[in-house]
């Protein structure tokens, strides 16, 4: 590890908020892969509190050009999917495994995803989010590995991750929707969900609180 990567370690234990969150992405442009200045970098956008979070792949054209995450058709449909099941857009988080379009839109490379990881990691324990949908295979494996997406998608996933239970529900990617009816069917279906998925989250935690306030009169 080199001087100026021990450095942005140092500094990410320290960053509490979003904004120095990108400050520090953007100084660290130079040194992470497909990046050479600041303004490749496609932050995260939406509620730094978002009870929702949304992690795709990469950047495309459309989000390189406009420095915002999923705004090319596949946004356009996340987004009013999103609007549908009346959650929009500006209620939620929405990231990307890495922040950096790369050439062509090919797929990330598992060394980008790696370089890029400290940063997403810090999102997620910035806005704690009660549920994180994955969408698209590469995020979904950040979470699940060694599993299909078209076994488990629309299936909500409890895990340990980084000393701290996570809800996951993997999704297919909206581009992957745009090419074919019956992932897009699913895909929207799967969305019609959420409502459902996190009445019941908020349910699982009002009850782990009782029983900590009962354990705490008892004892």
């Amino acid at each position: 590890m080199s001087k100026t990567d021990l450095s942005v370690e140092e500094s990410l234990v320290e960053i509490k908020t979003l904004s120095k969150l990108e400050s520090l992405l953007e100084e660290a442009a130079s040194i992470l892969p497909l990046a050479n200045r600041a303004k490749d970098i496609v932050h995260g956008e939406g509620k730094q509190d978002a009870d929702i979070m949304l992690i795709g792949e990469a950047p495309g054209y459309h989000e390189a050009l406009e420095r915002r995450p999923f705004v090319g058709r596949s946004g356009q449909l996340l987004r009013k999917t999103l609007l549908e099941i009346n959650c929009p857009a500006e209620m939620v988080f929405i990231s990307n495994i890495i922040k950096v379009r790369p050439p062509n839109n090919r797929d990330p490379l598992p060394k980008e995803i790696l370089a890029f990881k400290p940063f997403l990691d810090k999102e997620i324990e910035i806005i704690k989010p009660k549920l994180i949908i994955t969408l698209g295979r590469f995020s979904m494996a950040k979470f699940l590995e060694g599993v299909k997406i078209s076994q488990i998608h629309g299936r909500l996933h409890k895990l340990r991750w980084q000393d701290q239970d996570l809800f996951v529900l993997p999704m297919y990617h909206p581009a992957a929707a745009l090419r074919s009816s019956r992932v897009k069917k699913s895909f929207i279906d799967d969305f019609k969900k959420i409502n459902k998925i996190m009445n019941w989250i908020d349910s699982q935690q009002e009850t782990l609180e009782l029983k900590k306030q009962l354990r705490e009169e008892l004892f």
